[in-house]
């Protein structure tokens, strides 16, 4: 497949803001394995906590780098245009940009849910606005991406608002707490760990993603092709994460030790942004990926009608076949 042009490219995500923590450089076009051996199963990732579990997995020794290597991003945008380009066949996507790379022709499969927003993505407000209904005429800043389009969309109705009932401030995630600080937005759609940044600031937080279940969704995403090449270094992947995810939840504390230097925060930091998101078990997942359709299926068809509605789809993109459970593990270790 031919890289997708610049204009195509998705806009900067929720996600992307963790780059500044010191990513590493671009790892594109590595090698395959030896002779005999299946392909290398290469997966693009971002600095985001929920995806970080593969790299718990690796550190913990249960990822064979020669047979799936994890590429890390700058960005997701990033993530795609390697999806585009042919340089890696997976990738750790929102729900919101496995739609949007769907659109642009990469055909992709969610294979895992890696988690659910639960609480963190918020909207914040100064102490002085007490209801959502109170946001009328004034500055909401939010990130121009599907899951700011959904939160705040999901806020406004639920105050009976609309759009043009407020103001509304585009500013990237990295810019919240700082805009908040300043006054130059009366409320805030964001996102941990700067969320808490921004309570921490005094803000009142008016609603959150505990209010639209299942709807904020982070996923691996692995092309059909690649599938069927390497099969066993996709489950290899998918097994991996769920021998990191008991470990994290067992030993806490020596989990985030491990995880916390690659994103450039703190143990205590990294807990507190996994107190925001749902880790979907292995019997969880199989329940939101078995299906015709899936429960996931069904909530990227209803989160593709408001990213058409937003203007947020380059075109409109087909939802089924979106998931399979066929490279989840029979059972947990």
């Amino acid at each position: 497949m031919t890289p997708a042009h610049p204009d195509t490219l998705p806009l900067p995500s929720r996600r992307d803001f963790l780059a500044a923590a010191g990513a590493s450089a671009l790892a594109l076009g590595l090698g395959g394995c030896g002779a005999g051996r299946e392909p290398v199963l290469r997966i693009a990732t971002n600095q985001w906590p929920g995806y970080e579990l593969l790299y718990l997995a690796r550190d913990l020794g249960h990822l064979d780098d020669r047979a799936v290597h994890l590429v890390e991003m700058l960005s997701t945008s990033d993530s795609i245009q390697a999806l585009a380009a042919g340089t890696v066949e997976g990738a750790g996507l929102t729900l919101d940009e496995l739609l949007i790379a769907r659109a642009m022709g990469i055909e992709l499969r969610a294979v895992l849910v890696f988690n659910v927003s639960a609480g963190a993505d918020a909207l914040l407000a100064h102490p002085d606005i007490a209801s959502l209904a109170d946001l009328k005429g004034r500055r909401v800043g939010v990130e121009h991406t599907a899951v700011g389009a959904l939160m705040l969309h999901s806020a406004l109705e639920r105050a009976g608002l609309r759009p043009s009932d407020i103001r509304i401030v585009g500013l990237t995630v990295d810019q919240h707490p700082q805009a908040y600080r300043r006054g130059e937005v009366d409320a805030v759609v964001s996102f941990e760990p700067r969320a808490s940044e921004i309570e921490a600031a005094g803000a009142r937080r008016l609603f959150d993603s505990r209010a639209i279940p299942g709807s904020i969704v982070d996923v691996l995403a692995i092309k059909p092709s690649a599938l069927d090449r390497a099969p066993d270094a996709a489950r290899l992947a998918v097994a991996a994460y769920f021998h990191a995810l008991p470990h994290l939840r067992r030993q806490p504390a020596d989990a985030a030790l491990r995880m916390a230097p690659r994103l450039g925060t703190t143990p205590e930091t990294l807990l507190r942004a996994f107190d925001g998101l749902e880790l979907p078990d292995l019997a969880t997942n199989r329940r939101l990926l078995q299906g015709n359709p899936s429960p996931l299926e069904r909530s990227a068809g209803t989160l593709a009608e408001i990213m058409t509605r937003e203007n947020l789809l380059p075109r409109p993109v087909a939802i089924a076949p979106l998931a399979t459970d066929a490279y989840l593990p029979e059972s947990m270790p």
